[in-house]
C-alpha cells in the first residue's frame, strides 16, 4: 500500500453586526409573545416555494486549492490517485490497485462514498454499494434501507443487546464467497433485519471533504471566540451550542457529523478501517475479523521503509486537505442575482447564520495557501441540540445523543442527499426536519415559516446557490 516519494515534493465578509441587529429586531416582532407549537412550525404547506434542486453544470469542486507550490500539486496529483483507488483483498485483481479489503466493509473505495459532484464529494445519484455487495462473487444481501438511487449509508448500533450504549459502525459487507477472499474465511454479514425491528439501526452519510484543510487550519481561538460573539442574538433566537473536544489533549474536534475527529489524519484512518475494512498507521489493528480472513501483516497500510514511499493514509489527508472549497454562483438558470441576494438577507433574518457562521478566519498553516484567509464554509463547527426529530441516540466525545455539528453548507447547491442519515433531497424538508422538542433550530425555522412565499423561494434559491 505504499507509495514512492515524489522528487518533485518539496470572501465574502460575515453577516454584518447591523444585519445582526436588523434580524434581532425582526425576530422579536415575529416571536413577541408566542410559543413555539406544533401549529406554528407547519411549514409552508401549499407555498408556492420550491426547492430549486441540485444546480446542474460543471462541478463547482473537486480541483486543488490555489496557490500551491509545484512540489505541492504533484503531491495533490498523488494522492488524488489514492483516493481513487478500488482495494481487493489482496491486491491480486486486475485494475483494482490497493489491498487489505475487508474482512467486513462499507465500500471498497474512499472516492465511492465521496464522489458528487466530484471526487471529494458525498452521494452520487447511483449507490456504489449495491454492485459492490456481490462483486466478485461476494455472498451478500442487500440490506433493506440501500437502494440504487438512494444514498451511500453506514449503519450504527444506539444499543448492544445488554442495553449498555453501542453507538459504532456495523458494516454491511463481508468478502465471503469474493474470489479473492481466502478459503478459509467465513465471517457472516450482520443480521441487520433483527436490529431494525427492534429499532435499533440509525444511519449516516458521507460529509463532504471540499475545502477540508481550511477547517483544519481554523485556531481553536477562533472557534470559541465566534462562539461568544453575538450573545444576545443567539439567546434570543434559542441558540446554545458548544464545542466537541479530545479526551487526552482537550483541544476542539470539527470532523465528521458529530465533529467527533480532531484531524484529517485521524478522520481518514478512522474512515479507512472502519468503511474499507483496512488496518493503517492511525488505526492499526482489525476491528472485526474471524479465523482465516486475515492474511496480510498488520497494519495493511504503511509507509514502506525500504523505498520511503507515503502510505495511503498520508495522501488520503494530504487529497483532503489540500482540496479548493466549492465555489458559490452569482446567478443560475432563471435564478438571478438579486434573487441570491435577497435569499442571503433572508438567511440572516431568520437565524440561520447564528448556527451557519458565515466564515471563519484560519491561522497560519505550513500550506501557504490555506494560511490567514477567510472559510465561508457557514458552519460555526460547534455541536447543537437538534432536537427528538432528528436525535440518533448515538454520543460521540462531548456531542450528546440529540446533538450534531452544523453542517457546512458550502456546496449544498450540488449536494443531492441532506440531513446526516440522507433521508431527504428536498431543502424544505431538510429545514423543516430541524424543528422538533428540544432543537435549538426551533426559532429560527418558525421564522422561515413566517416568511412569504417569494421570500421563502429567495432563501432556497441562495442556498442552492452555494
Amino acid at each position: 500500500m505504499s507509495r514512492p516519494v515524489d522528487p518533485s515534493a518539496g470572501r465574502r465578509a460575515p453577516a454584518s453586526l447591523s444585519a445582526l441587529a436588523m434580524a434581532a429586531m425582526t425576530f422579536a416582532g415575529l416571536m413577541q409573545a408566542q410559543t413555539v407549537t406544533t401549529s406554528t412550525l407547519s411549514g409552508h404547506g401549499s407555498s408556492s416555494a420550491k426547492d430549486p434542486g441540485v444546480r446542474t453544470g460543471p462541478a463547482a469542486a473537486g480541483n486543488p486549492i490555489g496557490g500551491l507550490t509545484p512540489g505541492q500539486s504533484s503531491i495533490f496529483t498523488q494522492a488524488q490517485d489514492a483516493f481513487n483507488e478500488v482495494d481487493s483483498v489482496a491486491g491480486t485483481i486486475s485494475g483494482e490497485t490497493g489491498s487489505g479489503l475487508g474482512p467486513s466493509f462499507n465500500l471498497n473505495s474512499c472516492a465511492g462514498c465521496h464522489a458528487f459532484p466530484a471526487v471529494g464529494g458525498t452521494s452520487p445519484f447511483t449507490n456504489p454499494q449495491i454492485a459492490v455487495a456481490k462483486l466478485h462473487g461476494a455472498n451478500n444481501s442487500i440490506p433493506s434501507f440501500l437502494s440504487l438511487n438512494g444514498p451511500v449509508r453506514e449503519a450504527r448500533f444506539p444499543k448492544n443487546p445488554d442495553g449498555s450504549p453501542d453507538g459504532g459502525v456495523h458494516d454491511l459487507f463481508v468478502i465471503t464467497g469474493r474470489v479473492d477472499a481466502p478459503s478459509t474465511c467465513n465471517i457472516q454479514q450482520t443480521d441487520f433485519g433483527t436490529q431494525l425491528s427492534k429499532g435499533n439501526v440509525i444511519f449516516r452519510i458521507p460529509t463532504p471533504t471540499f475545502g477540508a484543510g481550511l477547517i483544519e487550519a481554523i485556531p481553536d481561538a477562533t472557534i470559541l471566540a465566534n462562539l461568544n460573539a453575538n450573545s444576545s442574538l443567539k439567546r434570543q433566537f434559542g441558540i446554545s451550542g458548544h464545542e466537541n473536544r479530545t479526551g487526552n489533549d482537550g483541544s476542539i474536534t470539527r470532523f465528521g457529523w458529530k465533529a467527533q475527529n480532531k484531524s484529517l489524519v485521524i478522520f481518514a484512518g478512522e474512515a479507512y478501517n472502519v468503511e474499507q475494512g483496512v488496518t493503517n498507521e492511525a488505526f492499526p489493528n482489525a476491528r472485526e475479523t474471524a479465523p482465516g480472513c486475515d492474511k496480510l501483516g498488520l497494519p495493511e497500510d504503511h509507509i514502506d521503509f525500504d523505498t520511503g514511499g507515503n502510505g495511503d493514509l498520508t495522501l488520503f489527508a494530504a487529497f483532503m486537505r489540500m482540496l479548493a472549497p466549492p465555489a458559490p454562483v452569482t446567478s443560475y438558470g432563471s435564478v438571478s442575482a438579486s434573487s441570491i441576494q435577497r435569499g442571503h438577507d433572508q438567511f440572516v433574518q431568520v437565524g440561520c447564520v447564528t448556527c451557519h457562521t458565515e466564515s471563519l478566519h484560519t491561522g497560519t498553516s505550513s500550506i501557504g495557501a490555506l494560511s490567514n484567509v477567510d472559510a465561508r464554509l457557514f458552519s460555526d463547527l460547534l455541536v447543537h441540540n437538534m432536537g427528538t426529530g432528528l436525535a440518533d441516540g448515538v454520543s460521540q466525545g462531548n456531542a450528546g445523543p440529540d446533538e450534531f455539528r452544523t453542517a457546512p453548507l458550502w456546496g449544498l447547491g450540488q449536494r443531492i442527499f441532506l440531513l446526516h442519515d440522507g433521508r431527504t433531497k428536498d431543502l424544505i424538508e431538510a429545514i423543516q426536519a430541524h424543528s422538533s422538542s428540544g432543537s435549538e433550530a426551533n426559532s429560527s425555522v418558525s421564522a422561515f415559516n413566517r416568511l412569504s412565499d417569494s421570500s421563502t423561494q429567495d432563501l432556497l434559491n441562495f442556498l442552492r446557490s452555494l
